[in-house]
């Protein structure tokens, strides 16, 4: 038979097992999507100092470009983490997805690189130049051998110029577009290859050992992404203040030594 202690101990017991579910309900969970690199090593550090604030990161590599955004509209993803907003804006008016950005993160200088050659007056005339075959990197691409006088392009292409709007090029650059991911593989066939530097540190080339490099400036800083309908959440806000903090900032001028710059 219960005594009053008793009674008073079970008592206490089932109302802390009736608060149970709802005290671990109160974690957030944010599944963010990341190309593999820096963007997944970034996220990293940013986990543990979400988890003090009740929000659990967890981190979803993707090997290309495409499939992080359709996860992220179709509800798959609370975020993603790996591109710019040309190719975000691109992306949406493609495929209509629902989703914006909610705040920056990081710019990787585009670079072009070779296996072959030291420099870029080494590469010889009709050399193959491997380049992006997405509408916002191959044309960040063909930008940068614009600016570096390699390419002349039509005036007015904007952010997403393509192979057809070359029209000038002098050292009869034959231009091969493949997938992203791929660039890096393609060094052994081409005199170079444009890579996106997360491509580039995840193949274990060194950032630096680019024959051109692009001007860290423009509209290329990277950023964090999220559905329309949740940009207004708490988690959100949440999210991007904890990757904004001066840790983080640390600890990407100290893992990348300038080869990934801090872009908030």
């Amino acid at each position: 038979m219960l005594n009053r202690r008793h009674f008073a101990l079970a008592a206490a017991g089932l109302v802390l097992g009736l608060h149970a579910p709802a005290i671990a309900q109160q974690n957030q969970v944010v599944r963010i999507g990341v190309s593999p690199g820096p963007h997944a090593e970034i996220l990293e550090q940013v986990k543990p100092l979400l988890a003090k604030k009740s929000i659990e990161l967890k981190i979803v590599e993707f090997s290309d470009y495409v499939v992080p955004n359709q996860a992220l509209d179709a509800g798959e993803l609370e975020a993603n983490s790996f591109q710019n907003q040309p190719y975000l804006d691109n992306q949406v008016k493609d495929r209509g997805f629902k989703i914006e950005s909610v705040g920056l993160t990081v710019n990787f200088p585009l670079g072009i690189y070779s296996s072959k050659y030291k420099s870029w007056a080494e590469v010889p005339d009709g050399s193959s130049i491997a380049i992006q075959n997405d509408p916002t990197n191959g044309g960040r691409a063909l930008l940068l051998l614009q600016d570096k006088g390699v390419i002349k392009l039509k005036d007015g292409v904007g952010f997403k110029p393509t192979v057809a709007d070359i029209v000038a090029n002098p050292k009869k650059l034959k231009i091969i577009e493949v997938e992203a991911a791929q660039t890096p593989r393609t060094l052994a066939d081409v005199a170079a290859a444009s890579i996106n530097t997360n491509y580039a540190v995840d193949a274990k080339i060194e950032p630096t050992s680019a024959i051109l490099r692009e001007d860290p400036k423009g509209p290329y800083v990277n950023l964090i992404a999220v559905r329309t309908v949740d940009k207004d959440k708490p988690w959100v806000k949440t999210l991007v203040e904890t990757y904004h903090t001066p840790e983080i900032k640390a600890f990407v001028a100290e893992r990348f030594k300038g080869n990934v710059l801090a872009g908030w």
